[in-house]
This record gives structure tokens, C-alpha cells and sequence, in this order.
């Protein structure tokens, strides 16, 4: 080995030691054994919707069960299609297993798996930019400096902790751009990266965010163009690399990719519009460039005031793939307005995919990798400097830049002195700014003077570090002061256990509005109609939010016998058994007098042609629920004149698997408090029968005169065709990741 590849690889072991140390640092509150120091992520969407449903993901994994259904939320719901589920994203697998070894599934677990893929993405981005200026004699600063840019920016320290599967989605991205890249490093295209490329992206896939996914999808073909454009590789190379890596991806993925467009399909997301579609960040919020947190709570767009210095020095100099990464932010940045800007109008309408996704600030991501790519490249131009004219202009316009801020923050001073309660916080966060900026600048000027040397080079990186945590550690949207164990009680509190204390009555289900709530029903295996997740079954949700609070149609049709309400009385028959409190106030369990069975049998039927005429007859007060149910195809049965006496018992409840033994005299209609949803099939005394839609979105079989045995069975095919492509995508790259082991190992 020479002396440079030695000096090569200490250089990469300290800034690995350097960026494990930054990590534990940042989030030494969350590792701290003293429970007086210790924080927590805050309660929301990470403890409602990712705590809620890793348990359940955990029981039944930790039993041996692929959950394919999950009963205890919306209704019921297809878990495996669920995207934020991520029921078969290896790192949730690996902390399932971690918990298991350990005593069973915590609030720490996941947040340990958040901080993990924190310490991951930096990893990440140091190799890809390391990579990416190989050659340069200041790569590995270049690449620990975008790697502190976007670890502890403000986009992967905003909501992406919270919001869990944002953060477990991006941070495949810098593996996915280093596949690419290598790939396209020699004159002909190399298979296995652009492998790897594509088994990055289908973690990201996997991890439950399409949303990010696909932003990384298209940075990812639009990357591959260009390294082809750069390699002069040609049109049929890229042709044939973005196939494999489509390939790849979508195969790794399939699992649950397959089910889960299927079930985008079927929810209320598939109607939105425009409208809904279109948020973005308002104008003002760029002000959060080198204000953060001036506009809003979260400053997605913020990556340093160093770090644009940084920027500015990469694109003057047209250091490498600068001119790339430049139009690739402004052209995220432009996006991220959402309907605010004529960009988001124009690529609604051409961009594939587009209208499927609300929310298109979430495009922060792609402008915090660029500019955190771009300060790495700002770093490798400043090495090779030769004209110390151009450094001398380039801190001539720095200085500039801080008498701006300087200015802006003596004019806020001035505000402050007339109106104290209105401006200090304005003029807190300027003052820090102008500080950072001056700092900066001294900071600059000693590394461009002699950025070989280790101090310089120590006081830059210590400078950007240090200003990114103090802004971000600790973010009051963020975290709470508080240890993990106090924030959600995964036992179940008193009000739950007395719903989970009656076992004897057969299936049913409660309202949770308040009380339960969030998807807490899969945290304590309580079945809710309700739910957080943000895909929902369009029947179901027609029904269950036709009246948000007081539904006895929904309650009556999704066979719900308690009710945990924040009034004393209901517009229905029924008692209080039990009160307690949430964060809103008293909350009474209410049980119903006369809940509909979850099986009942019908001997009349009113036929409809569609959910919105289903949903109107509901509605009018005449029509009797328990007398004659809803079908939207005429029965192949010959009904009864009237009805007559018949018996549905419920043996057997498990998410995938239901019996029932039903006895009637004459043909009926079997109506289940169940979604309709493709996948279900039914066994009648062991022989295929068809499904039925009831009520504009629930389950109902016929059934002949006669005593029978029923069994519904969830199982898929997008399932069992997406388990098989998978399947098949992980053996081969298995194999050729050993024939790649092979053949570095071969003398």
C-alpha cells in the first residue's frame, strides 16, 4: 500500500470519527441514560401513525405473520399496501428485531431507528461526494462538509423526524447518485452500479414515502443523463441504464409497490385536484435561506450561512457538476412553491406522477442535496484557486454580504427599541445571522489563504457544524423534555382496558375520536373505524366522515359498540361506563344499547347503480339500516317475501382469516362490517362464491337456505405477484453482490 493511499485512508477514518462525533452530539439528549437530560421526539405523526403502526407491525412479525390486513384502523385497511407502513423496509425489520431481543417494542426503538438513518445519510453523502472529487486535495473535506450540510441542515433536522418515512426515504438518495456515478466513471457503463443504483431507490421505495421517492426517482434519471451526456456514453447506454435501473428498483420494491398502487386506487387521495394538490411554500419562506426560522416553526430550506459562501465559490468556478446541481435547486426551489409559482402550474400538467402527491414544499429535499452537493464542490474549487485576485473579489462580495446583514440587523435593532414583544424574535434571529456571516468571513479568508492547512481547514468545518446545531438542536417543534418512556404509555390506560375487558361478544368495533385516537387502535389492538393514515378507503371514508363527530350511520354499519366522545350523551341509546381524560379535556365511554351484530343476514335488498345514490339513500331518515341492506348488483338468490328467523355465529377473528357459521331457513344476504376491497375472498362450505359491494363500500355474500360455513380470506394477488418479483429481484442482486465480493477477492 503507498504512503498516499495511507494518507487516504486516515483522512477517511477521521472524518467518519468526525461525523459519528457530530451525530452523538447532536442527539446526545435522545442516547443520555440520565433521565433528567433526557428528550423525546413529540407526540403526533410520529407516535400516532409510525409508533402506532410499528407495533402492530411488530406483533405480527415477531409471530411469524406477514400482516396483510390490519383490522384495528379506517375501518380496516390493506397494511401491506399502506406505504408508510413499510412492512417490508429492511431497517424497520432490523429494529423489530433489535426490540424483540430486547423485551418487546418501545417509543425509544423507533426514534433510535430515526437517529440511525440521520448517522446513514451522512455516511452517504460524505462517499457520494468523496467519490465525486476523487482526485482532488481536499475531498474528504469536501465531502465531510456537504455531509454536515445536509445532516444537520434544515431539511433532514425539520419534520422529517417526525414525519419518519420522509427521512427513511431520502437517505438512499446519495447511495442511488454514488451507483450512478460510479457507474458512469469508465467509457462503457458498468451494470452492477447501476444496479446498486436501482437497489438504493427501491429502499427508498420500500421505506414508505413515494412522495420522496419519486423526486429521487427523477434527480435519479436526470443524474444518469447527465453523467452519459458528460461520459459522451451515448443514447443507447442510457437507454439501456435507466432500464436496469428501473428494473431493479421496481422489482426490489414490488412487494409492496404492486399492492400499494392498487390501493391508491380505491382511496379518497386518487379524486383530489388542484386545489388540494398545489400547497407549497409561500414566497416568504426563502427569506429562511439565512433567516431560519423567521417565517415558520421549520426552515426545510436553510443549509448554512458558511455553507453559501460555499455555494457561491462552486458555481463562479464551475467546479465539476456545479452548473447540474445549480439548475437541479432552482428548479426543486421553483417546485417547492406549489401553486404560488407558474413552475408548479406548468408541471402539473406535463410531469408524470405529479397529481398523484399534495404537499410539494416536500421538494425542499432535492434544493438542500444540491446545495449541500454544491458547498462540498465549492470546497474542492477553493484547492485549486490558482488567482488569488478571484479569492480577493469573491471576499470583497462576501463582505458586502455581511454589511447587508449587519444592516438588516441594526434596522431591526431600531424595531425592537419601539416595539420589543412585536420584533425580538426577528431581530434575534438577524443578529445571529450577521454574527454567523462575520464569523464567517474571518473563517474564509484564513482557509482560502491556505486551505492545505489542518487548522484552517478545522476552524471551517467546526464553523459550519457548530452554527447548524445550535440553530437545530433541541427544535421545540421537534422534541419534547422528556424521557421516551414518558411520552406514550404503551400499556393500555384505564379507559382502553375497559373496551379490551369484553372478549365474549364477538367481533366489534369502537369510534375513537376522542380518547383512543390517531391510530392508537393498532398500538392496543382495539379495532377503530377511525384513523390517521392518510390513505383511506373512499366508501369507508364516505361513510365514516359523513358527520365528523355524532354518525350513528357509521356507527351502526362499521358495528361499533363503545364510543369514547367528549359529550355526556349521544344522539343514540346508550350509557356511560367509564370517564377519563385526554389533552382536550373529560372524555366518556359510551356503550351503545343495541349495536349492530358484525355479521348480520338480510332478506331484503334495495338496489343502487352506484356509491353516491348508495350513500344518498342512506341518508334519508325512512330508510332502516337493519331492515334491508344496500346492494349495487341484483342478487342471483331468489329472496324471501319477508323476513324470516336465520343465525350468523363468528368463530373464528384474525386479520387475514374469518369463519362463520350461519344457519337460515330461506336465502339471505349476509352483510359483514367489512371494507369491500380487491384480495377478500369467500368460502362457502370450502367452494368459492363471489363478493358482493354493499352500503357504497362494505362486504356482503349470498347466502342459499340452508346451514353453511363461511370463511373470508385476505389474499391478494398484487401481493403474491409483487412478493414473486421481488423475490426473484433480491436473489439476483444476492448473487451478483457475491460475484462482485468474488471477484475483488480473486488474486
Amino acid at each position: 500500500m503507498t504512503r498516499l493511499h495511507q494518507l487516504s485512508r486516515q483522512e477517511d477514518l477521521r472524518a467518519i470519527v468526525a461525523l459519528l462525533l457530530l451525530w452523538l452530539l447532536f442527539f446526545w439528549r435522545l442516547f443520555t441514560p440520565i433521565a433528567a437530560d433526557q428528550a423525546s421526539l413529540k407526540q403526533g405523526d410520529f407516535s400516532g401513525q409510525f409508533v402506532a403502526f410499528g407495533a402492530y407491525q411488530y406483533e405480527r412479525l415477531t409471530r411469524g405473520e406477514i400482516p396483510l390486513w390490519n383490522p384495528y384502523n379506517n375501518g380496516g385497511l390493506p397494511f401491506i399496501a399502506d406505504t408508510q407502513a413499510a412492512v417490508f423496509y429492511p431497517p424497520r425489520w432490523v429494529t423489530i428485531a433489535l426490540s424483540h431481543l430486547a423485551g418487546g417494542w418501545t417509543y425509544n426503538a423507533l426514534q433510535m431507528e430515526m437517529t440511525a438513518h440521520v448517522l446513514v445519510f451522512t455516511l452517504l453523502m460524505y462517499t457520494f461526494i468523496r467519490r465525486l472529487t476523487l482526485g482532488n486535495r481536499l475531498s474528504h473535506l469536501a465531502g465531510l462538509t456537504a455531509a454536515a450540510v445536509i445532516g444537520y441542515g434544515g431539511y433532514v433536522t425539520g419534520y422529517p423526524p417526525l414525519q419518519l418515512a420522509v427521512l427513511e426515504a431520502a437517505t438512499w438518495l446519495p447511495l442511488t447518485l454514488l451507483g450512478i456515478l460510479e457507474a458512469t466513471r469508465q467509457r462503457a457503463l458498468t451494470h452492477r452500479f447501476i444496479a446498486l443504483a436501482g437497489f438504493a431507490l427501491g429502499l427508498s421505495w420500500l421505506a414508505g414515502h413515494p412522495q420522496t421517492s419519486w423526486f429521487a426517482s427523477y434527480l435519479a434519471a436526470a443524474y444518469l443523463a447527465y453523467r452519459c451526456h458528460l461520459g459522451k456514453l451515448g443514447w443507447r447506454a442510457l437507454l439501456r441504464g435507466l432500464l436496469i435501473f428501473a428494473m431493479v428498483a421496481l422489482g426490489a420494491t414490488a412487494v409492496t409497490l404492486f399492492p400499494g398502487i392498487e390501493y391508491l386506487t380505491h382511496t379518497s387521495r386518487e379524486s383530489l385536484g388542484f386545489v388540494a394538490k398545489g400547497n407549497g411554500f409561500p414566497f416568504r419562506d426563502i427569506a429562511q435561506v439565512v433567516f431560519p426560522g423567521s417565517v415558520s416553526q421549520w426552515s426545510p430550506l436553510y443549509v448554512g450561512i458558511p455553507a453559501l459562501f460555499l455555494v457561491a465559490v462552486a458555481v463562479a468556478r464551475r467546479q465539476g457538476e456545479s452548473r447540474f446541481w445549480l439548475v437541479v435547486a432552482l428548479a426543486a426551489a421553483a417546485h417547492s412553491l406549489g401553486e404560488n409559482s407558474a413552475f408548479y402550474h406548468a408541471s402539473y400538467n406535463l410531469i408524470p406522477g405529479l397529481r398523484f402527491f399534495r404537499g410539494q414544499e416536500r421538494a425542499a429535499l432535492l434544493v438542500a442535496m444540491s446545495l449541500a452537493i454544491l458547498a462540498g464542490l465549492g470546497i474542492a474549487a477553493a484547492a485549486a484557486w490558482p488567482n488569488s485576485a478571484h479569492r480577493q473579489r469573491a471576499l470583497r462580495y462576501w463582505r458586502r454580504f455581511c454589511a447587508l446583514m449587519i444592516l438588516v440587523a441594526l434596522g431591526l435593532f431600531v424595531a425592537w427599541a419601539h416595539n420589543a414583544a412585536a420584533w425580538s424574535n426577528l431581530f434575534e434571529i438577524a443578529s445571529r445571522s450577521a454574527l454567523v456571516a462575520a464569523a464567517s468571513y474571518a473563517v474564509l479568508r484564513h482557509f482560502l489563504r491556505a486551505p492545505q492547512g489542518w487548522r484552517p481547514q478545522l476552524a471551517l468545518i467546526a464553523l459550519i457544524a457548530f452554527e447548524l446545531i445550535s440553530v437545530n438542536i433541541d427544535h421545540p417543534a421537534n422534541y419534547d423534555s422528556i424521557p421516551a418512556s414518558e411520552q406514550l404509555p404503551l400499556a393500555p390506560p384505564p379507559l382502553i382496558q375497559a373496551v379490551l375487558g369484553d372478549q365474549d361478544s364477538g367481533p366489534f368495533r369502537v369510534d375513537g375520536f376522542r380518547g383512543l385516537r390517531d391510530n392508537f387502535g393498532s398500538l392496543y389492538g382495539i379495532m377503530d373505524m377511525r384513523g390517521i393514515s392518510p390513505l383511506f378507503l373512499k366508501g369507508p371514508q364516505s361513510i365514516i366522515y359523513r358527520d365528523y363527530v355524532d354518525n350513528p350511520l357509521a356507527w351502526e354499519l362499521f358495528s361499533v359498540k363503545y364510543i369514547f366522545s367528549g359529550s355526556q350523551s349521544l344522539s343514540i341509546p346508550s350509557g356511560v361506563i367509564e370517564r377519563g381524560f385526554d389533552k382536550d379535556g373529560a372524555v366518556y365511554l359510551h356503550q351503545l344499547e343495541d349495536p349492530r351484530p358484525f355479521a348480520i343476514l338480510y332478506y331484503e335488498a334495495a338496489l343502487v347503480d352506484s356509491d353516491d345514490w348508495a350513500l344518498q339513500l342512506m341518508e334519508d331518515a325512512r330508510f332502516d339500516e337493519r331492515e334491508k341492506i344496500i346492494l349495487q348488483q341484483p342478487p342471483t338468490l331468489e329472496l324471501p317475501d319477508a323476513a324470516v328467523a336465520g343465525a350468523v355465529a363468528v368463530n373464528s377473528f384474525a386479520p387475514e382469516v374469518i369463519t362463520l357459521d350461519i344457519d337460515t331457513a330461506e336465502n339471505a344476504i349476509l352483510s359483514l362490517s367489512m371494507p369491500h376491497y380487491p384480495g377478500w375472498e369467500a368460502r362457502l362450505n370450502g367452494f368459492s362464491v363471489p363478493i358482493v359491494r354493499a352500503y357504497a363500500g362494505l362486504i356482503a355474500v349470498e347466502i342459499p337456505a340452508g346451514e353453511h360455513s363461511l370463511s373470508l380470506e385476505f389474499a391478494p394477488r398484487s401481493y403474491a405477484i409483487g412478493a414473486l418479483v421481488s423475490l426473484i429481484t433480491w436473489f439476483g442482486l444476492a448473487l451478483l453482490a457475491i460475484q462482485a465480493v468474488w471477484r475483488r477477492a480473486a488474486p
